[in-house]
């Protein structure tokens, strides 16, 4: 295939698999339950932090944290006494209720300094955004806390996919699945948020060669898809997802 016949497969795919009733299966719902910025972002932080592992267990699990928070996120972020959250009881997979006090208080600090997320990521490479954030909520924790794991760290190479998924559905704007609500942040600064199906996908379409899921991954992945649609590569993230999803074979 030559990149002209790929963008046709990703074109159609994207367009099967971007439409509103995508949202009740994928943890995109959780943020379109809220109104306020401020709870959409919270819940979308959490949301991506967790969504890893079977599609069932994240809806199940992240339903479970969102009743923690509350009828409003931002609320118990900023008013719930976040060190009660101190307990190894798992809420999905090795996140547990300690970990969301770490997110938690890390959260709170941000809210204490801009009144959005988007401060940490306008006007910068979404790698150096990722990082800066993540560095805010590490400083406002305990030193060496394992917690940060859960927060992947782009500085060390990660693929940084689940914050990568947060920040599509922050800024892509087509009104259908993603919300948009960034207004400072054009979809075509946005990476891919790549995992183990995507990378899968888009090696057997030959868009990538690495065999590494790591940011020089992301990176050469999401301008090879700039070629196919600059203002809006990621929006090829539902075309891989499908694809991967419906095990179509490709041939290249």
């Amino acid at each position: 295939m030559d990149l002209n016949d790929v963008k046709a497969v990703l074109d159609e795919y994207s367009a099967k698999i971007n439409v509103p009733a995508f949202i009740d299966s994928d943890p995109v719902q959780f943020v379109h339950r809220y109104g306020l910025l401020q709870d959409i972002e919270v819940a979308g932080i959490l949301s991506a932090i967790n969504a890893w592992g079977r599609r069932d267990m994240i809806l199940r699990d992240v339903n479970r944290i969102l009743d923690i928070t509350g009828k409003s996120p931002y609320d118990f972020v900023m008013s719930a006494d976040l060190n009660l959250l101190s307990d190894n009881k798992s809420l999905h997979r090795t996140f547990k209720v300690s970990d969301l006090g770490y997110i938690c208080r890390g959260l709170k600090k941000v809210y204490s300094k801009y009144s959005s997320m988007e401060e940490y990521f306008a006007g910068k490479n979404m790698f150096d955004g990722i990082e800066s954030f993540r560095t805010e909520i590490v400083a406002a924790n305990e030193p060496g806390c394992s917690s940060s794991r859960h927060l992947s760290n782009p500085a060390a190479g990660s693929a940084c996919k689940r914050l990568h998924l947060f920040l599509r559905w922050m800024v892509r704007n087509d009104g259908i699945v993603d919300l948009g609500l960034w207004k400072n942040i054009s979809p075509s600064e946005l990476f891919i948020p790549l995992d183990v199906h995507v990378g899968r996908v888009s090696r057997s379409l030959g868009l990538i060669s690495r065999k590494q899921n790591d940011r020089k991954t992301v990176e050469e992945l999401t301008s090879v898809l700039k070629k196919l649609n600059p203002e809006d590569p990621v929006l090829y993230d539902f075309g891989l997802f499908g694809i991967g999803e419906r095990k179509v074979f490709i041939v290249t």
